[in-house]
């Protein structure tokens, strides 16, 4: 029976993705989890498996096509693998490849999602590149103050170091807009020009004349980070909140729960129960769970609670989403981390299931430190980290006493948040952590 193997759903915003590379021959025998192509997206590569086993019949693609959801990638002919395996093996060997497949299966233990505070690392949230405005770079002698345009426009333009004499008016006999500037502002950024937004661009260096040297590669994945990073930084004007919290009645019930936890053969970490605290204050404050809106004047209230979660894989960070948080338990939530975050190595998420967060973690817990300050994931306007808890003295009116203590560093949009807003959240949040039955108010 031939099988067509077609380029899989790609979430809402994602049109076409790349093939990176063609990873069989036609002719080669596979098995049903075996890599066809690689494709990518902005956001993350993916590897297309063979779904049956059998024999590649067709490649359809090639490295660097663009392919939208549906097409036709591969033909594999399920019965060629069959008929090879009888005609070509004795049925005893069969049996015992099949026997040592069921074993290995049974003793291969699952990857764990994390350990107490050993959550996955940070990243920022990886959008869907803007279109590139069809502006020009200042010129050197353009000027502002014969541009047609309100004071309104003139402040904006001046926070955003525009210039308002290489800006063309869309609106009426050509006066400028607020959104001429968004635009213009973006085409430089995309473009490159003057190294964006006005800056110069870094100077390039010969280092070999100092010693050997070796070019590596970056993973697609990584150049994307960079690229999206350097964007989001200078667009978005963020500060980062510090504050710490008493987990250790947390981790004293996360403990208790453990045996509990087997039963439900999931893994009942730290950060699922953070996720479920995050929620509690994010309905106290839901301007932490918005974005703001093109037009810089509206935000964007979300009634649903999808936490991104950063995850390092060998290719990169990739911040996959689990959906609803608020609508699940505590091993609900644990069974998707570890569900989303073993996918995540192994590159087999889909473009949607990392698509629609409306606010994001991502922690250096395992690893150690004592804050961070993570990126802003747009199109979230606020981002938690999370670092090593630590065993401090803590004094409690009359003495010191021994506490489990969780860093809590929280990133946030100025433009949309107040630093006085912020340290309120935090708090929140660290009472919440403290006392996890406040969740249930």
């Amino acid at each position: 029976m031939k099988i067509e193997i077609k380029v899989p759903g790609l979430g809402d915003g994602v049109d076409q993705v790349d093939v990176a590379a063609v990873e069989v021959a036609e002719g080669a025998s596979v098995g049903a989890d075996d890599t066809l192509v690689t494709l990518e997206t902005d956001k993350a590569a993916m590897d297309i498996p063979a779904d049956v086993a059998g024999t590649v019949v067709q490649i359809l693609v090639k490295a660097g096509d663009k392919l939208a959801e549906g097409d036709l990638i591969a033909v594999v002919d399920s019965e060629q693998a069959e008929e090879s395996a009888e005609s070509d093996a004795p049925e005893s060997d069969s049996q015992d490849s099949e026997t040592e497949k069921s074993e290995a299966a049974e003793t291969e233990p699952a990857e764990p999602v994390a350990e107490e505070n050993d959550e996955p690392t940070p990243v920022a949230d990886r959008p869907t590149p803007p279109a590139k405005a069809e502006t020009a770079a200042p010129d050197a002698g353009s000027s502002t103050s014969s541009a047609h345009a309100s004071p309104a426009v003139r402040q904006f333009a001046r926070e955003l170091g525009a210039d308002l004499g290489a800006i063309n008016g869309s609106g009426r006999k050509g006066r400028i807009t607020r959104s001429d500037v968004t635009a213009f502002v973006k085409g430089l950024l995309t473009s490159g020009s003057g190294g964006g937004a006005g800056l110069e661009p870094l100077p390039d260096y010969d280092h070999s004349q100092w010693g050997e040297t070796e070019l590596l590669s970056l993973s697609r994945i990584r150049q994307l980070t960079a690229k999206n990073l350097s964007r989001s930084w200078p667009q978005i004007p963020q500060v980062t909140q510090f504050d710490e919290s008493d987990i250790t009645e947390l981790e004293a019930f996360r403990q208790a729960q453990k045996s509990l936890a087997d039963q439900q053969e999931v893994k009942l970490t730290l950060l699922a129960l953070v996720m479920k605290a995050v929620v509690h204050s994010l309905r106290s404050f839901p301007d932490f769970n918005s974005s703001l809106h093109a037009d810089g004047q509206q935000l964007v209230l979300k009634k649903y609670f999808h936490i991104g979660v950063a995850v390092e894989t060998e290719a990169g960070l990739v911040v996959p989403v689990v959906r609803d948080v608020d609508q699940k338990g505590i091993f609900e939530i644990a069974a998707a981390l570890g569900d989303l975050s073993g996918r995540a190595r192994q590159r087999k998420l889909k473009p949607d299931e990392m698509q629609g967060s409306s606010f994001t973690i991502s922690s250096l817990g395992g690893i150690g430190g004592t804050a961070f300050t993570p990126v802003v994931n747009h199109p979230n306007v606020a981002i938690l980290g999370l670092s090593r808890s630590q065993m401090k003295p803590v004094w409690d009116g009359s003495e010191f006493q021994p506490r489990l203590m969780l860093p809590l560093s929280l990133s946030y949009d100025h433009r949309v948040i107040d630093g006085a807003v912020a340290a309120r959240f935090t708090r929140h949040l660290a009472d919440n952590l403290a006392d996890i039955r406040r969740v249930l108010l």
